[in-house]
């Protein structure tokens, strides 16, 4: 189990509104849910997993939903987001639908394995890898694209990994 928060996402994270509401979506433990809001953040942290999530349900400004998002749709939020992460996770029918919850000038990043990772162990389902450029390609057309990259990790474990951080048109 990962306990520190992305390197990433910490690098990509002032680029959301101070203060602002985050979506940390398949946040499991909720590594970056809470330190999201020990930055400032309003948190709503989505899982399917109530018992990895158990860890935040007394934290200071974070919102825990139960939901498994590949059996359920995303809920209708009443609200959009000022950032959205996404971390370790891919379910294919979400990745557009993502930049419509975003606010004007709202932020997404999201960092995933990718093909390749296979060698090093699990995710190896290509169900549950991106394919090179994937989110690159996805996103350029919707959202602004302030940071990309793919390749080998060695650090916190070896993988393949894709990431990006893109912001909404305004």
């Amino acid at each position: 189990m990962l306990e520190n928060p992305s390197t990433w996402i910490i690098k990509y994270a002032p680029q959301i509104k101070s203060m602002g509401h985050v979506l940390d979506l398949a946040c499991g433990n909720g590594r970056h849910a809470i330190w999201l809001a020990g930055q400032g953040y309003l948190v709503d942290a989505i899982d399917r997993d109530p018992i990895a999530t158990s860890r935040m349900k007394d934290v200071e400004n974070i919102n825990v939903l139960i939901l498994d998002l590949e059996t359920s749709e995303l809920p209708k939020f009443n609200h959009s987001y000022d950032g959205i992460i996404v971390s370790r996770y891919l379910h294919r029918p979400l990745l557009t639908k993502l930049a419509d919850i975003l606010n004007p000038s709202g932020v997404l990043i999201y960092e995933t394995f990718m093909i390749g990772n296979e060698r090093h162990g699990k995710p190896s389902n290509p169900d549950f890898l991106l394919l090179p450029d994937e989110l690159l390609n996805i996103y350029t057309p919707l959202l602004s694209i302030i940071g990309f990259e793919q390749g080998d990790e060695q650090e916190p474990r070896p993988a393949v990994m894709q990431r990006i951080c893109a912001k909404k048109h305004t």
